[in-house]
């Protein structure tokens, strides 16, 4: 096989249909871009680029420099052994980003600078537990450095020494005092994020350390004045709010910017004057009442808080000011798309003006500081992120030369639109191999999304259809019920119902896929991963229309997911113990007549491996398709104990895909496929 490179789009030759999806090693190997940061004077513009280390067992990222006009090649501009990553802009052009770049693996990341007029970067600023971001004031000499620190540290010198004492002790234990103690994949404590504010000079000092600033979302001013940021209340019963705070960078005096009893605060995000905050506003759920996401300006000088782009029903993902302050770009999910809008910052009930109207899925904006265009990453379910430049008044796209090149795919993408039960309209993508039809109908995939608030909308590393594809599936990708951009009244539908309309409308997208001539209606299965392998498994109790069912850090007794998952306090907003007892599938193993297999991280926090034990178990002991007289089941169970809510690293994710390949090759197809070599292990006979 040989390919042809223009426009950095790998074009595979006529007479060949290998493409890097048709090989692990080829797709794991693919390089991965993603953020963008754009200089103050708008000539510069960087991104950070992942690839796969010598060994194959992680990536490792490197900026890379675009150039804005289009013009130039891209550039690499930091090759850090462990990896280089979050750049920010000083006024002067220098650019500082986290490197860990010690002798030993353990050496926490630390400030690095790479000056404006080129050389070697030198480390800027370091902290005894390391640095987790950094943010340049746009038009002044001042950065913030966001460093944990231990709570009961008051100096550089506290923090070395608690840290050495544990290190030397291996002491682990952490003792709380307040809820949540998990998130995600790691334990909270018993360090505590904080800000330590300095100049171009590497002197920096203490400005707020405090356990509210965890997962904070922080915004600096252009003259470096003051920061907005999160700050996550603890509260009674074991509830969390977030509010928005201001921090005084000077004095380090904090006040309150937004704070309400039934509603979270977050992407704050200061105007180029400094003399405004927008934000967005979560309200909180009921469990008979879905959450909704409004956009809010906050005036400094007068204290008075307006809501703007009021009727617009869309959920913004994220803000950034227009460079005259008149107005905001926000991205949000919109018909299974991610669009970029503009919404006015001076009249509230003007009509959001939609600027991107193709079928892709724009992120990480960063507007021009002239104000005539932003750039974007751009992807597509067919495609991986790639830098563009819109021009704001006329809309028009430039592709910008990429660090990475974009991979052909072995199929085609079609829209699935259909009516659910109750009338409402709802669509699907379907990605096809081109040799479907029907006198060939591939066998069909449905692919679940998690969330459940989410959609199927952009290119997707985890899930990525095209390795389907390339062995000849049919994968729908379908958003049902819940799904977001598709208006408020859309994630009413199934609010608290998770087992009724999201289901209905899975089946609804299906049956409507089953309908076409390239599709093979009597070789089905269903995949999902965390609400999208809750609905796996209700289907699985629900319904033996499928062959078989792969369900991934799934939930599946929801009385035992409640209180033991990291956000419990969220969770008991969305459903009453009575909801959960009527929507949970562990009711239903004894209806499971299809094979299943069952994969978990034992580090996943959000839905804890109690989940995928329990479930493990029943199957075996309780559902319709039992294991034999000798322990034999025709379920699976693959289980990653370093692993969390994501596999993630590349030599796991290839064993992932392995087995799910085989499972799928012989329950789907009735072709046995061998698993991979590297779990050494053969599946169990009667022999």
């Amino acid at each position: 096989m040989s390919h042809r490179r223009g426009n950095n789009i790998i074009v595979t030759d006529a007479n060949s249909t290998a493409t890097p999806f048709h090989s692990l090693d080829d797709f794991v190997g693919i390089p991965r871009l993603s953020g963008l940061t754009l200089s103050p004077d708008g000539r510069r513009l960087v991104t950070s680029v992942s690839t796969l280390s010598d060994d194959a067992t992680k990536y490792t990222s490197a900026l890379w420099e675009i150039d804005p006009a289009g013009e130039k090649r891209a550039q690499q501009l930091t090759r850090g052994r462990r990896g280089d990553s979050a750049p920010a802009f000083t006024p002067e052009g220098d650019i500082l980003f986290l490197s860990a770049r010690g002798e030993s693996d353990d050496d926490p990341a630390s400030v690095w600078k790479l000056s404006a007029g080129g050389g070697e970067a030198a480390e800027f600023a370091t902290s005894p537990l390391g640095i987790d971001s950094v943010l340049s004031a746009r038009r002044a000499d001042r950065i913030l450095l966001r460093a944990p620190s231990f709570s009961a540290a008051s100096s550089d010198e506290d923090d070395e020494k608690l840290r050495d004492l544990r290190k030397k002790n291996k002491i682990s234990a952490i003792l709380h005092t307040s809820y949540p103690v998990r998130f995600w994949d790691h334990d909270l404590g018993p360090e505590v994020p904080g800000f330590k504010v300095g100049g171009s000079d590497g002197v920096f000092e203490r400005s707020a350390h405090a356990a509210a600033l965890r997962e904070a979302s922080v915004d600096l001013s252009a003259d470096g004045a003051f920061l907005v940021t999160t700050w996550n209340e603890a509260g009674p019963l074991g509830v969390t709010r977030t509010q928005l705070m201001r921090f005084d960078t000077d004095t380090h005096e904090r006040s309150v910017i937004a704070r309400e009893n039934d509603a979270d605060f977050g992407m704050p995000r200061v105007s180029p004057d400094g003399g405004r905050i927008a934000y967005v506003r979560e309200s909180h759920a009921l469990p008979d009442v879905a959450p909704d996401v409004t956009v809010h300006i906050y005036d400094i000088a007068t204290g008075g808080r307006t809501q703007v782009a009021q009727g617009w029903d869309r959920w913004p993902t994220s803000l950034n000011w227009l460079a005259d302050g008149r107005g905001l770009l926000a991205t949000a999910d919109h018909y299974s798309r991610a669009h970029v809008f503009e919404i006015s910052a001076t009249d509230p009930a003007a009509e959001v003006r939609h600027l991107t109207t193709d079928d892709a899925a724009y992120s990480d904006i960063c507007v021009s500081p002239d104000g005539d265009c932003f750039y974007a990453l751009r992807a597509g379910i067919a495609s991986p992120p790639v830098p563009v430049r819109v021009n704001l008044a006329s809309g028009e796209m430039v592709f910008l030369s990429s660090p990475t090149e974009t991979p052909a795919v072995p199929g085609s993408v079609r829209e699935v639109i259909t009516s659910a039960s109750d009338g409402t309209p709802v669509r699907a993508w379907l990605a096809l191999p081109e040799s479907a039809d029907s006198d060939n109908p591939a066998p069909l995939l449905v692919l679940i999304h998690g969330g459940p608030l989410g959609s199927w909308n952009t290119w997707q590393w985890r899930w990525n259809p095209w390795l389907w594809v390339a062995k000849g599936y049919a994968v729908l990708l379908p958003d049902p019920a819940l799904s977001t951009g598709f208006g408020r009244k859309f994630i009413q539908r199934g609010w608290g119902e998770w087992g009724k309309t999201p289901y209905t409308d899975l089946m609804a997208l299906t049956d409507a896929a089953e309908e076409l001539a390239e599709v093979d209606e009597t070789r089905t299965a269903a995949l999902g991963g965390s609400f999208g392998g809750y609905m796996a498994n209700w289907i699985a109790g629900h319904t033996d229309r499928f062959k078989a069912i792969v369900t991934h850090a799934s939930l599946w007794a929801l009385d035992q997911f409640g209180p033991t998952t990291d956000a419990a306090w969220y969770w008991a907003r969305e459903m009453t113990p009575e909801m959960a007892v009527e929507n949970s599938p562990h009711l239903y193993v004894a209806d499971i007549v299809t094979p299943m297999l069952v994969i978990h991280g034992d580090k996943d926090y959000r839905v804890p491996i109690g989940e995928a034990l329990r479930l493990w178990y029943e199957l075996n002991s309780e559902s319709g398709l039992p294991a034999d007289d000798h322990g034999v089941s025709e379920h699976q169970f693959l289980y990653f104990p370093s692993e969390n809510h994501w596999i993630l690293s590349p030599q796991h994710t290839k064993v992932w895909y392995e087995t799910i390949f085989a499972f799928l090759s012989e329950k789907v197809l009735g072709q046995p496929l061998e698993l991979p070599q590297s779990l050494g292990v053969e599946l169990a006979t009667d022999d």
